[in-house]
């Protein structure tokens, strides 16, 4: 029999339960403060580039320009290895899934057959980190194409100038500007990694199992997807697209709460101050200008002030999603391809996690209180 453990004080959706130990990051809510490895996450998305971010969650090696040479030169050498096979699948899977995040799903799973990607627990440091590396480094491309197929044309060839740049370009079909590209290339590091979120964890759950690193992504694609976890974004530009104008804003959102209905961007399971990621994506957002940045300002103080009024005792601030879907939108990033855009960052996070977790050889297997009905006993 499986030992068990009381779960008489075990908190709905193992809120605050520590689970396991990592050193890839930490998350500190009631300071509003994240970190990566050693660094602040938001220092490292303000100065560093998508590789060098890459390296540190993955590795654990602090970025260089020696060091992140060859780190990228690895990255490089694994996507060539892997392009023949990924165009193969980008025409196969098209055509059949509904979606860029569908397509991803049903594209991982192939290209790490394809590929070659082995369970694991038959693996060991180096051989994981290069699936890890392969399976990382299709995804921008694999979603930049599945998008372009989508709107019924051909992927462009990569221009060379990095993950962030080539993703924009494929996305936007325009080479991006400077600007811009350092805006995306933000987001993406600030977002990388976040905790045991629900997607993190089930990356782990399956790691623990020991299966290969396409299966445990594809796993974690599947529980971002909810729409409790990764489809916000899109969805915080809806109170912006309903106002239009800063005089429609208080209304609005008072018709909003008093109909018990959620402001989309707001509020956090963990921050009970102001959101870092939110701070800096709003910094990036004024830096980049664009017509939503005034009505965003002005969206966020009254809502952040109604929020205060009818929530007495709770932080409700703006969160990443709000700020992030502003900065998105400015860089030409379509909405329906906003949460495929969070993937990307995520997988490298959700790859950082599956190393970790496949060095532990115990098996995640928790236990569950039964409060069925008792079993029936056959009549005397």
């Amino acid at each position: 029999m499986d030992a068990m453990i009381s779960t008489t004080d075990v908190p709905r959706g193992l809120a605050g339960v520590v689970v396991a130990e990592t050193t890839i990051g930490d998350v500190r809510g009631g300071e509003g403060f994240y970190q990566y490895r050693d660094r602040s996450a938001v220092e490292l998305a303000e100065t560093a580039g998508f590789e060098a971010a890459w390296q540190l969650l993955v590795t654990g090696e602090a970025p260089s320009a020696a060091t992140t040479a060859a780190f990228r030169w690895r990255v490089d050498a694994a996507l060539e290895h892997a392009r023949p096979e990924l165009d193969e699948i980008v025409d196969a899977v098209a055509p059949v899934t509904p979606g860029v995040l569908a397509g991803l799903a049903a594209a991982w799973p192939l290209l790490g057959a394809r590929c070659g990607i082995r369970p694991l627990y038959d693996l060991d440091a180096d051989a994981r980190l290069g699936d890890a590396l392969t399976m990382a480094a299709v995804t921008a491309p694999l979603v930049g194409a599945l998008w372009r197929r989508s709107r019924g044309s051909e992927p462009l060839p990569p221009m060379g100038r990095g993950v962030v740049a080539d993703y924009l370009h494929q996305v936007t079909g325009v080479v991006p500007e400077a600007a811009v590209e350092r805006a995306l290339t933000a987001y993406l590091i600030s977002v990388m990694d976040h905790g045991f979120n629900a997607s993190t964890f089930t990356a782990r759950v399956i790691a623990s199992t020991g299966a290969d690193v396409a299966a445990c992504l594809t796993g974690a694609l599947g529980a971002l997807t909810g729409p409790l976890h990764g489809g916000a974004p899109a969805r915080a530009l809806d109170g912006l697209d309903a106002v239009g104008s800063p005089e429609r804003i208080e209304p609005w959102i008072r018709s909003e709460l008093h109909a018990g209905r959620r402001v989309m961007g707001f509020g956090h399971a963990v921050y009970r101050t102001a959101d870092p990621r939110a701070q800096l994506m709003k910094r990036v957002a004024q830096e980049l200008g664009g017509p939503r940045v005034a009505l965003a300002l002005e969206f966020e103080r009254t809502a952040e002030r109604l929020l205060a009024e009818a929530k007495p005792g709770r932080e409700l601030h703006a969160n990443v999603e709000f700020w992030a879907a502003i900065v998105m939108e400015e860089c030409g990033i379509p909405r329906e391809m906003f949460t495929p855009t969070f993937a990307i960052a995520r997988t490298i996070g959700w790859t950082a996690h599956i190393l970790e977790q496949a060095d532990d050889p115990k098996i995640i297997r928790p236990s569950a209180r039964y409060v069925g009905p008792p079993v029936q006993r056959p009549a005397a």
